[in-house]
């Protein structure tokens, strides 16, 4: 069952990030044309979900009748202000790179959730585990290579996006790292809380710079963002509950394949045979060491 969860958590999020892009300022498929959808900035997006996932946590939280502002409260405040950054920051890098790629960069965070908890929480890193962090960060130089003759077979993706998507990672692996330090102190779904609590706040600031007003079937794709993400993450904890964790991490990077699927078919993207080598690259190196973190 651990595995039919992670399956069906991908698939979640899979919805939400169809969504996030096509309601984001990038390329048009079948539905905006359609449609004729408006373009969101990230940050609306972002409110969009977090009042959703608010809305359904806060539910669950006083039926359970547990403390609402939970009881570590600096790292839950960290986890809240690094997962909306990160979150922010995927949003956009979704809008400008194609789907798989901003997915895969986003699969880097288990490496710096690795490196931080070494730092941080004095977890030991084996040996075995290093080359297979250098394979991930070196396929992502792969993604930013140009040729100066001008060889379409290189990747060639903006250094700007790219770099975002970095720092995204980096923020979601301290995310992570606060998840960790919560575990004996706050309960999972007080952890979930405290993103959208932090997040909706910001993300009203800078609505309050750029905003659209959703139009009819426009809402019902809003809230599509927020259930799916919320299912998601419901999935996701139930399939590591549900089974040895070394068996279900390597279906959790089913994502970056129908990132793949549905950016080529929908979005219309095309990767060059160097920026597929990085992904692989990226991907195989992650899901290796996540492998090997759970089995030491």
């Amino acid at each position: 069952m651990g595995i039919v969860y992670i399956i069906l958590s991908g698939i979640c999020f899979l919805i939400v990030n169809f969504f996030v892009k096509t309601l984001g300022p990038g390329q048009s498929n079948i539905l905006t044309d359609h449609l004729n959808l408006q373009k969101y900035p990230a940050h609306e997006l972002v409110l969009a979900r977090s009042i959703v996932s608010f809305a359904m946590s806060y539910v669950i939280i006083r039926r359970k009748k547990l403390p609402v502002y939970g009881v570590n409260k600096k790292w839950l405040l960290i986890r809240g202000l690094a997962g909306t950054a990160a979150l922010t920051i995927f949003f956009y890098t979704m809008h400008y790179l194609p789907l798989a790629v901003a997915l895969t960069i986003q699969y880097l965070a288990p490496i710096f959730t690795i490196i931080f908890a070494m730092i941080l929480l004095k977890e030991r890193i084996r040996w075995i585990q290093w080359p297979f962090i250098a394979m991930a960060f070196g396929g992502t130089l792969l993604l930013v290579i140009r040729n100066p003759n001008g060889d379409t077979d290189l990747a060639g993706l903006s250094p700007l996006w790219l770099g975002a998507g970095m720092i995204a990672a980096v923020l979601s692996g301290v995310a992570y790292v606060a998840i960790m330090k919560l575990k004996p102190t706050d309960e999972p779904i007080t952890i979930v809380m405290y993103f959208p609590m932090i997040a909706i706040p910001f993300m009203i600031l800078l609505c309050l710079w750029q905003f659209t007003v959703p139009q009819g079937i426009e809402w019902l794709f809003l809230l599509i963002i927020g259930v799916f993400t919320q299912l998601a993450q419901i999935t996701m904890t139930r399939a590591l509950h549900s089974g040895n964790a070394a068996t279900i991490v390597p279906f959790q990077y089913l994502g970056a394949i129908y990132g793949f699927l549905v950016g080529y078919f929908i979005f219309l993207e095309s990767l060059s045979n160097t920026l597929i080598v990085g992904m692989v690259l990226v991907l195989f190196g992650v899901v290796v060491n996540s492998i090997l973190r759970q089995k030491s």
